[in-house]
């Protein structure tokens, strides 16, 4: 199957997932996962009309980035980002989904600040309590988002929550991680605004349940590039 073939797939059963919701597919982001990806393969997604693509690792980025510097790409940093790699960001990212300190926080401002920009931040949590994923506990969310918002850090906004389900999960498990996330939404709207907005959720296996229980971002490599 050819990138457009692929893409074109991907996108007609948001749609229908959508559908189904009582949503509409074009409010729906679609993140091209191109971690490991040649940058051949970038481009022809981007010729399709692919447009945000995401990227687990700074340097890998980095250079992907600069190379594909005259397309009108969005970028998104979907992995653990660690504290001495956020001087990176500012000028190169304009989502991170992976926010789980009040100091990443300020080494992404400071940054995104210098480059004269503003990056969309997404809370990272770990809904499901797996050992084998990074974010905070549900628990650990509130008392973020306070002490994010009383800092009032120049060059970031905060958009909303992400989450990463359980490898090999079922749908029932899968949606009640996506559910559960949805909610925790929801209750930071009415705590701390309509700001928080995005839900990032879903990846190539579960995509279309994550559509059904509220995702506003799909995080989708596999299915789209195809087996590394």
């Amino acid at each position: 199957m050819s990138a457009g073939d692929a893409l074109e797939n991907i996108r007609q059963r948001i749609d229908a997932a959508a559908l189904r919701s009582g949503r509409r597919g074009e409010d729906i982001r679609l993140i091209a996962v191109s971690k490991h990806q040649p940058v051949s393969a970038i481009e022809k997604l981007a010729a399709c009309g692919q447009q945000d693509f995401g990227e687990n690792q700074v340097q890998e980025a980095v250079d992907k980035i600069a190379r594909l510097c005259d397309q009108s790409l969005e970028w998104h940093f979907i992995g653990h980002l660690q504290s001495n790699k956020a001087r990176h960001t500012g000028s190169r990212f304009s989502w991170i989904h992976t926010l789980d300190s009040l100091r990443l926080a300020r080494r992404i401002a400071a940054s995104a600040e210098e480059a004269g920009r503003t990056i969309r931040l997404l809370l990272q949590v770990n809904v499901s309590a797996d050992p084998a994923k990074h974010g905070i506990a549900p628990g650990e969310l509130f008392p973020l988002v306070d002490a994010l918002l009383e800092a009032d850090l120049d060059g970031i906004h905060l958009c909303g929550l992400m989450t990463i389900g359980r490898r090999a999960a079922g749908e029932s498990e899968s949606r009640t991680t996506f559910s559960a996330l949805r909610s925790l939404l929801e209750q930071c709207q009415v705590r701390f605004g309509t700001s928080f907005s995005e839900l990032s959720m879903g990846m190539s296996d579960d995509y279309e349940w994550a559509v059904e229980e509220g995702a506003t971002m799909l995080r989708i490599g596999k299915a789209l590039f195809g087996e590394r």
